[in-house]
């Protein structure tokens, strides 16, 4: 019901309350202040405003709060809610031409806290260019890495708005103006929702991941007691539909890998933070849980043990072994015992959690030097251009296929990835941004710059929106991550610098703020170096945060150091006149040199 106290004074208001049919109580006003000599009129409803300074406060709220135990209902009304926020905004004559103001600057200061952590530089601005214009000539073949730049800070900017003290970013983010909006504003946990959450880590955002977490801790009594009375009540742990609302309602579509998907965001979160209360409270039972319904659910064939009935989401027959379902089974395995490691916890669940991972079926190479998508070989299938590259799963985000360790697994990678495609047989905007990640992982600079390129042309609105269309945040927050990925890898062991700068396009510049597994801060500049073809690391500094020993590998090369700083210190390596780098070396030998 609307309402609107007849007044006039230099502060008025009007506001509605009312309920959804599934009971949720919701609530906004709308207070208007003017000065005394314009005092603002409201009367039944409206407000009746004049003179040439106002100001308007929107208050809006509801009675939904993140707790399965309370019926995910704060048992507060959320119009005398916004009754005690007026209150606490001090909205009286002494203060409220100061209001705007400090409310301005305590935003600012809020939100530049987090965002003025990374800085990227890759250059100015064209002179005297809108963005409109910048547009246009970059989709017209023009070079423009500061638009690059705006790209990446763009997906920082999004998850620091639509992702804390919050429910979790959905498929649009925060920003829905339609009551029936695509795909109803859900969580889609095939990609859409993991890939909003790709960078928070490394771009330093780690407050941001709590949102996503917090959903899925107040999801899992729902998600265990539909998944139990889908496959038995004998099954252990708990997985998701696709499609899952903020009550843990479980929509369109059985997609069982979903929960093990999402625990990987746990040990991501630990793996940058070093939190071990997190790990021991929060992420262990997801892990322990989350393992035990595939302990359960794995079936033995030809002497290993895979995924039945599986799919590659979107593409192809439902199958046992399908490399989808076992790269993200092998991951969280992986993840559960590097957790159980750190955790010092030995048990029959953890050896049974390493045997049977030992014993998964893992990345096959097929006969045209292609990572296969199934057991057997579907070359229509396998050399189509789909928009998803759910086999590689292992590449990004995973981590069971990289460079280093695995380089036959990591070029039958790079094949399929060619095959594909730029952005598949239809563009999405978060093909883009998996894409780049990929590709970055894998070395290559110069594909995972067009992937950025590929987004900017193809899908991307007028204000550097990702287009899906109509709108979905999980195309700018994938880009984000795979810059991240181009700038700084941290996934295999080592702390890798400029692993995939594109030469030709980023020949000058410079990031520092992004973090690295192990609890580490990241500050890097490059110049390329045409003459040579490589790109010329001109300084770098890592602060260890934890005081984790740390292998840092050097760009362009097989050279990497060993070092085991101390908490809260910070070390810089950098080039000699001879182009060869000179490290600091400290009394005791804790700094050693692996040339």
């Amino acid at each position: 019901g609307a309402h609107g106290e007849k007044s006039t004074s230099s502060s008025a208001s009007i506001g509605f309350h009312g309920s959804l049919n599934n009971g949720l109580r919701y609530a906004a006003e709308l207070i208007a202040r003017g000065d005394k000599a314009n005092p603002v009129k409201s009367n039944d409803g409206r407000l009746e405003i004049s003179g040439s300074t106002l100001t308007f406060i929107l208050l809006a709220g509801t009675d939904y709060q993140m707790d399965p135990a309370k019926g995910f209902r704060s048992g507060q009304h959320p119009a005398k809610t916004l009754l005690l926020q007026q209150v606490n905004l001090a909205w009286t004559d002494s203060v409220d031409h100061k209001l705007y103001d400090s409310l301005r600057d305590r935003h600012l200061a809020d939100f530049s806290g987090l965002m003025n952590r990374v800085v990227l530089d890759l250059g100015s601005p064209p002179a005297g260019k809108s963005l409109t214009e910048r547009l246009a000539a970059y989709h017209n073949g023009k070079e423009d890495p500061h638009l690059e730049m705006l790209l990446f800070q763009l997906g920082r900017y999004l998850m620091v708005s639509s992702s804390r003290n919050s429910l979790p970013a959905n498929l649009q983010g925060l920003w829905n103006d339609l009551n029936h909006p695509a795909w109803f504003c859900d969580y889609h946990t095939n990609i859409n929702i993991q890939m909003n959450y790709w960078p928070v880590e490394a771009a330093n955002l780690s407050e941001c991941a709590l949102p996503l977490l917090n959903w899925v801790e107040a999801s899992v009594p729902g998600s265990r007691a539909a998944t139990q009375k889908a496959f038995g009540a004998d099954t252990p742990g708990w997985t998701m539909r696709t499609s899952v609302n903020i009550y843990g309602g479980n929509g369109w579509e059985w997609n069982l890998p979903s929960s093990a998907w999402l625990a990987r965001h746990y040990w991501e979160h630990y793996a940058f933070t070093g939190d071990p209360k997190f790990l021991k409270d929060r992420a262990w039972p997801i892990f322990e849980e989350v393992s035990k319904i595939w302990l359960h659910h794995l079936v033995e064939k030809d002497g290993k043990l895979v995924v039945p009935q599986g799919w590659s989401p979107e593409h192809g027959p439902r199958e046992d072994g399908v490399a989808h379902d076992q790269q993200i089974v092998w991951d969280l395995f992986s993840n559960t015992l590097q957790a159980a490691s750190a955790l010092g916890i030995e048990s029959d669940f953890v050896r049974q959690v390493k045997a049977s991972r030992d014993k998964l079926l893992g990345p096959q190479i097929g006969s045209w030097g292609q990572l296969m998508e199934w057991m057997i070989e579907r070359p229509k299938l396998e050399q189509s251009q789909h928009r998803h590259t759910s086999h590689l799963y292992a590449v990004y985000p995973g981590h069971q296929i990289s460079l280093g360790d695995t380089p036959e697994w990591a070029a039958a990678a790079r094949t399929s990835l060619t095959a594909r495609g730029n952005s598949g047989d239809s563009r999405r905007s978060w093909t883009w941004g998996w894409r780049c990640a990929m590709w970055a992982r894998l070395g290559m600079g110069s594909q995972a710059s067009d992937m950025i390129r590929g987004q900017l042309t193809w899908n991307t609105l007028p204000n550097l929106w990702a287009s899906h269309p109509p709108f979905q945040i999980d195309g700018n927050s994938g880009i984000t991550a795979g810059i991240c990925e181009m700038l700084v890898q941290s996934h295999a062991g080592e702390i890798s610098l400029l692993p995939a700068i594109p030469l030709k396009k980023w020949g000058k510049g410079s990031v520092r703020g992004l973090r690295a597994r192990g609890g580490f801060e990241v500050a890097v500049s490059w110049e390329d170096q045409r003459a040579e073809m490589h790109t010329r690391l001109t300084s770098a500094s890592i602060r260890s945060l934890l005081g984790n020993p740390v292998v840092l590998r050097l760009p362009m090369t097989l050279d990497t150091l060993r070092v085991t700083p101390e908490d809260g210190e910070a070390f810089s390596v950098k080039p000699n006149a001879q182009g060869r780098f000179e490290f600091p070396t400290k009394a005791g030998g804790r700094y050693q040199l692996a040339w």
